[in-house]
């Protein structure tokens, strides 16, 4: 059973992490030998997640790391694009896609899922990678870097959350632009705790087409597929704005400052995870660059995933041209 996690990075989590080795590790994963070439199932603790491998290019992988938490790793088939150049893997973490969903909420820890993106990498013996992560999927990143793994050539934060305090003071700014009927729809149902109401769900919505896809989503299935209501209640909340989850005073900051590797922080022009608060965000990273994308919202692989991957593609070859 692991520990909740619900704040700032705090040396007792650290020294949990950094003592985590792969013996321990291989105790609690079971892992198909040989693994399906292009996806299956690894049993790790409270279930089995799934991946999928898009591509066979010669480069170094890419690990995509969904966001949510619980939203699954189907919306992120258009990395197979960069399948030319290097092997894309994709992943559902425990509670999302095709995953298993337990209900167990004890599960649903930073610390559990920082192990679980470990167990994906030994079970598949991605030795050394790349790795992506958006919107929750940066904040595991985050924190799987806070744990020094070895291996990670580069990390790229696409649309991340980095603090929740920030996440919210930016939502609540983007709220303001909206009608007056949204925000008082929103501020009344959260007031009264009736964030299931129809009038709030439709509000949510407003917010959702201005700041998280601008366009119609066009990634066939990805609407329907398996998406973890009950992590993404747990450890986050009621919508993308507000958070009364475990997650609520995330703060992973520290564990950028710690970031050595070649490091791409990238955001949508519309983008919920503005402009502003990630290129904040990027400067505490060595060299780290920034990318804004052009009429984006969040979800950039649905309004704009020609501009970004074209910028991961270009990225990902330059790191690797600095390894050499």
């Amino acid at each position: 059973m692991f520990a909740t996690f619900t704040g700032t990075p705090t040396g007792t989590f650290m020294s949990r992490l950094r003592l985590l080795t792969l013996a321990a590790l291989a105790a609690l994963v079971s892992c198909a030998k040989p693994a399906p070439p292009t996806e299956g199932y690894i049993s790790v603790p409270g279930g089995r997640i799934y991946y999928a491998r898009m591509g066979n290019g010669p480069g170094t992988p890419l690990i995509v790391i969904h966001g949510g938490p619980g939203s699954g790793s189907y919306a992120y088939k258009p990395f197979g694009a960069l399948g030319d150049d290097r092997p894309v893997i994709r992943y559902d973490q425990l509670g999302a896609g095709k995953a298993d969903h337990p209900s167990d909420t004890t599960l649903f820890t930073v610390d559990r899922a920082v192990k679980e993106l470990q167990a994906l990498r030994d079970c598949l013996g991605l030795t050394e990678v790349h790795l992506l992560g958006q919107s929750w999927g940066g904040m595991l990143l985050e924190a799987y870097m806070g744990s020094h793994p070895s291996g990670v050539k580069s990390a790229i934060f696409l649309s991340p959350l980095v603090t929740t305090a920030q996440w919210v003071q930016d939502a609540d700014s983007l709220i303001k632009t909206l009608p007056d009927s949204v925000q008082q729809a929103i501020k009344t149902n959260e007031a009264n705790h009736t964030t299931d109401s129809p009038a709030y769900q439709a509000a949510t919505q407003e917010y959702y087409q201005h700041f998280v896809f601008r366009k119609p989503m066009h990634i066939a299935g990805a609407d329907t597929a398996a998406h973890g209501e009950l992590v993404y209640s747990y450890m986050w909340g009621p919508s993308e704005f507000t958070s009364t989850g475990t997650l609520k005073a995330f703060d992973g900051t520290e564990w950028l400052k710690g970031i050595t590797v070649p490091t791409l922080f990238m955001a949508g022009e519309f983008d919920e995870a503005t402009p502003g608060s990630t290129e904040r965000f990027s400067k505490l990273v060595p060299h780290a660059r920034f990318t804004m994308i052009p009429g984006s919202g969040h979800l950039s692989q649905n309004d704009n995933p020609e501009f970004m991957l074209a910028a991961v593609r270009e990225f990902l070859r330059s790191a690797e041209r600095r390894s050499r």
